[in-house]
């Protein structure tokens, strides 16, 4: 048994050169891979209450082959969730062979000893780190996300310019909430939000120029939820929908699946957004408040199944006149079940009905109800797709060269796309 070990473990080392001595050397393009691998502490097996955990020869062969992918494609950015961080052999696993191909690892484990959390790894032939934050969420969920600022290990040379210089970067790995009722929502919603908002104090803090940022992660919710619209209207692109040209619209919705969740559904929810630093934004707290507007409207319109007339009755209550009061508002999202500490505080409430009364009369009348949730407009932010493959596991090549955006006249970053399947 010790002689066969020696030599697997001779053969990964092998393998794990050859990896290495075939890394492409591109520095203009990075590579970027997200992959939820599914703790073992999660995975069930024939019975329900039975764990991949409780078997050793099932999770440590998994994680190596899925060590071995990760090598093969040799991404310059992975970045994983539902890692066994409780598991000292599996995390020395992955620190080791990572690490002996260059890779510089960061690792964060979920709130209040989950079990599982997520891993950073940025191969030093591309990229420097110039500094790692880590954002607790304490909410609900026990999420948790990692921020890394990065530099180009490689100067590049500046869009119509002589001049070379090291691009730096914000790289965010994730792994959001699963809502396992619609009023969760909003607590996915706010997580964004909250990674949003801590981007920009932290480029306020460092007194930081527009750089591309990319959120990496399995965030539980597909092209039809609020989460996607909010990225959008803050003029995030998808980098997968981008290389397939495929539109926000509801004919675009499901054209790609990513993983199946534990209840047995395949479902696209893991992402490798973009955004270009691009100064076309509308004000942050603005897409927050059109976002839960939106939620609430599905919770009345889509789970309810009421029509908008209905919504608006049912949210005006005894109001003699045909407009919502504040009060009436409120009582309607407890009724909802969005008025909690893990979901809408007064002041947020507050916001969101000042957002929504555009006149400032003090009341919602029937035409500010329907605008309130309404999507913002596309953004053009001088995206350039290119093609690539069909697949599940997302491995993506994100070029991060400067290019001006013909649409907008402001600088921007073009985009290629490389897709692999697993």
């Amino acid at each position: 048994m010790a002689k066969k070990q020696r030599r697997e473990a001779s053969a990964r080392r092998r393998r794990d050169r050859h990896h290495d001595r075939w890394l492409p050397r591109d520095e203009r393009c990075v590579s970027c891979t997200t992959f939820n691998i599914l703790a073992p502490i999660y995975k069930r097996m024939d019975s329900e209450n039975c764990r991949e955990s409780q078997y050793r020869a099932y999770w440590f062969s998994r994680n190596e082959k899925i060590i071995d992918r990760l090598l093969a494609d040799s991404s310059s950015i992975i970045c994983l969730q539902e890692v066994w961080l409780g598991n000292d052999e599996l995390v020395d696993m992955y620190q080791k062979r990572l690490g002996d191909a260059n890779y510089t690892l960061f690792k964060l484990a979920r709130t209040n000893n989950r079990g599982d959390g997520l891993l950073t790894a940025v191969h030093s032939s591309y990229f420097n780190v110039l500094n790692y934050r880590e954002l607790l969420f304490n909410d609900f969920g026990d999420r948790v996300a990692q921020l890394l600022h990065v530099e180009s290990a490689m100067p590049v040379l500046q869009n119509r310019s002589t001049r070379c210089v090291q691009q730096q970067s914000l790289i965010v790995n994730t792994h959001l909430l699963f809502p396992h009722d619609h009023s969760l929502s909003v607590v996915r919603l706010r997580q964004v939000y909250k990674i949003l908002q801590y981007i920009e104090a932290y480029q306020e803090e460092n007194k930081l120029g527009p750089m591309p940022i990319i959120l990496c992660g399995d965030w539980n919710g597909s092209k039809r939820g609020q989460v996607y619209k909010f990225l959008r209207s803050q003029g995030f692109v998808s980098s997968y929908d981008t290389a397939h040209q495929y539109s926000d619209g509801e004919e675009d919705a499901h054209k790609w699946v990513s993983h199946r969740n534990h209840r047995g559904n395949i479902c696209g929810v893991d992402f490798i957004w973009l955004l270009n630093p691009d100064k076309c934004r509308k004000p942050l707290k603005t897409s927050w408040n059109e976002a839960v507007f939106g939620i609430i409207k599905y919770l009345l319109l889509q789970v309810a199944f009421l029509s908008e007339e209905n919504a608006f009755a049912l949210l005006k209550a005894d109001s003699p006149d045909d407009h919502i009061t504040y009060s009436s508002f409120y009582q309607a999202l407890s009724q909802l079940g969005m008025v909690h500490a893990d979901r809408l505080n007064s002041e947020e409430i507050e916001d969101l009905w000042g957002e929504a009364d555009r006149d400032g009369d003090g009341v919602i009348d029937y035409k500010e109800f329907q605008d309130g949730g309404r999507a913002s407009p596309r953004l053009h932010l001088g995206i350039a797709a290119v093609h690539c493959g069909s697949g599940c596991f997302k491995h993506q090549h994100i070029g991060l060269q400067p290019s001006v955006a013909k649409q907008t006249g402001n600088a921007a970053w073009s985009v290629g796309l490389k897709e692999k399947g697993w």
